[in-house]
């Protein structure tokens, strides 16, 4: 089991989840040769990807969708709103947000997020032994999303950016009320507030989708700090590199397995 970031932040976003011998990929947000150089960092064959899983249709995370998807004949599965804004000549699976289902024997559950598209959701993957969530693009923790991201073992969760550094800083108005409105991005603050409510002991943390404009490592460090010290481990995904394996790389791949939706 493992889960690695091919980079997390406004120009791209793709992470990898690695679970009961199966490998899913969670949006797609470079292009096809950046996807392949990426993968490759990660020890990852593209042919290893069983399916793809969108969040929703922003190009920062679909924008390599296509001719990924195409080029490797890989299934993707999204929401109907996303489906209807997002895909051309994609082999796309809709699923009902408000409804788990399986791939691989792995329980997926779609969660809806309040965001400014038109059917986000975000995503957990779970087994008999793991709960793997990823938590992005999202305005605010409503309670639907706090009671279906408990006892998460590993997480990635949105940590935007600084309301200060937000409000202060060079974007535009719009921008900034988009930004830091309920269908926007979470903050620092925001987040903290979700881990202070989720966490565990053993829950390994990756903070993501992070402003290179609107926050800092320094100050990502000081709003965690007390929280760092009560969970498993806790770092930054970046914009370049992700993050590397948490959890170890997945073993080489003998056999495919049959997909049962």
């Amino acid at each position: 089991m493992g889960f690695a970031s091919l980079g997390s932040g406004s120009s791209g976003n793709a992470t990898i989840v690695a679970l009961s011998r199966s490998i899913f990929l969670v949006d797609c947000g470079f292009k096809v040769r950046t996807m392949e150089r990426r993968l490759g960092q990660l020890d990852i064959s593209p042919g290893d990807i069983d399916a793809i899983f969108i969040t929703h249709e922003h190009s920062d995370h679909v924008s390599g969708l296509a001719g990924f998807a195409h080029k490797y004949n890989i299934e993707t599965f999204a929401s109907y709103g996303t489906q209807k804004r997002a895909f051309v000549g994609v082999n796309c699976s809709i699923f009902d947000a408000d409804r788990a289902f399986e791939v691989n024997g792995v329980k997926i559950t779609p969660v809806r997020t309040p965001h400014d598209a038109r059917e986000p959701t975000q995503f957990i993957f779970e087994d008999d032994s793991e709960k793997v969530g990823v938590l992005t693009d999202i305005g605010k923790p409503t309670s639907h999303v706090l009671q279906e991201f408990e006892d998460c073992t590993h997480l990635l969760l949105e940590a935007n950016h600084d309301e200060r550094m937000l409000a202060n800083g060079s974007y535009p108005q719009q921008l900034k009320r988009r930004i830091s409105g309920d269908f926007g991005h979470l903050s620092n603050a925001q987040a903290l507030q979700v881990l202070e409510r989720i966490y565990t002991s053993d829950m390994h943390v990756r903070l993501g989708h992070i402003s290179e404009q609107n926050n800092s490592t320094e100050v990502l460090t000081e709003t965690f700090r007390k929280v760092t010290r009560q969970v498993a481990s806790l770092e930054f995904a970046n914009q370049k590199q992700g993050f590397e394996w948490v959890g170890g790389r997945p073993m080489a791949r003998q056999i495919s397995f049959d997909r049962v939706v």
